[in-house]
């Protein structure tokens, strides 16, 4: 921590270093110092306040008319400097009191693909007995705000967003939260690092390619036996469209129950989505293309109801289906 920070007051010192490098360079330091954690409760020494625009305007305005009662003896004019400038005394201290005593947590975001917005719910709850008013929440840097009363003794939730282009796991954003109530001549505000990272699964390619064939299951002469004499050794319970030559009647005779031969394609064959083989965009060979082709067939797959497998490199998923499957073909693609 004190090395950091003398390397920042060297950069301060040295007359060839831009001063907006220098500003960055203490904050990324000073971002570095705080304590990563998805609770934040806001006290004396994690709550910043300065004035607003707004605010040096009202104390140059009490400055001209502090000047002018005293050129001009007027009683009056003392009377209305003091009176603006005790509400401006106590509107900072209102302001501060506004945020100081909240607590922020932060539930875990889910899972999301590159490009699509990730959703972080936050919980704001108020332990004191007073309203707190127009509590604003963005990401820090961001434009877009969010504002929120807290009832006293109660909470609010809010649900903030924020992109990530790239896959894989990617901490959270800073967050932020302010206040300029009541009289928008201070703001009130605090910087929070939550803990909480979130997976990015790889976005999907637009428009990919049909699915590829089927490999084969099974040795090549069980293969040609099934196929020449068209018995299969599996079956099923009979689904309502199914053909009658493929119910087994003796079976039904014996139990009382249909059953159907299990005469479909991708018994005899297994889908395999290949990292090796899939292609990419446009006919690219580069990774990223080729992630976003395999993340298209895992979703497309998923879709239709087909059994399907994933090879990576070094890595090899088992033939299945489901949700639980789906998102293990997608941790793997995003983690690849």
């Amino acid at each position: 921590m004190t090395s950091g920070l003398k390397h920042v007051k060297n950069e301060v010192s040295s007359p060839h270093i831009p001063l907006w490098r220098v500003q960055a360079r203490f904050r990324q330091w000073w971002q570095a110092q705080l304590q990563a954690s998805d609770t934040h409760v806001l006290h004396q020494r994690n709550v910043y306040i300065l004035p607003t625009r707004a605010g040096w305007m009202l104390a140059l305005t009490l400055l001209v008319l502090l000047v002018s009662a005293i050129n001009y003896q007027l009683n009056l004019g003392y009377l209305l400097t003091f009176l603006l400038a005790g509400a401006g005394v106590v509107g900072m201290h209102i302001c501060h009191n506004n945020l100081r005593g909240l607590t922020l947590q932060l539930n875990p975001p889910t899972a999301q693909h590159a490009g699509s917005p990730i959703a972080m719910q936050l919980r704001l709850t108020n332990p004191a007995n007073i309203t707190r008013y127009a509590i604003g929440l963005a990401v820090l840097d961001g434009a877009d705000w969010l504002h929120v009363d807290v009832l006293p003794q109660g909470s609010s939730t809010a649900q903030l967003a924020h992109i990530h282009s790239a896959r894989g796991w990617h901490e959270l954003p800073f967050l932020t939260a302010e206040t300029r109530f009541p009289l928008g001549t201070f703001r009130v505000w605090t910087v929070w690092r939550p803990a909480s990272k979130v997976l990015v699964y790889p976005k999907a390619e637009a428009h990919p390619p049909p699915l590829p064939a089927g490999e084969p299951v099974g040795s090549t002469a069980q293969a040609l036996r099934v196929s020449t004499s068209g018995e299969f050794d599996g079956v099923r319970a009979y689904q309502r469209g199914d053909p009658m030559k493929a119910v087994v009647w003796k079976k039904a005779a014996k139990s009382d129950e249909l059953v159907s031969r299990d005469t479909m394609q991708h018994q005899q064959t297994e889908l395999w989505l290949d990292l090796q083989t899939c292609g990419g965009a446009g006919g690219s060979g580069g990774l990223e293309a080729k992630v976003s082709r395999l993340c298209a067939w895992v979703l497309a797959a998923e879709r239709a109801g087909l059994r399907y497998g994933l090879r990576l490199n070094g890595q090899q998923l088992a033939p299945g289906q489901g949700e639980a499957h789906k998102l293990r073909c997608l941790e793997a693609l995003a983690l690849c």
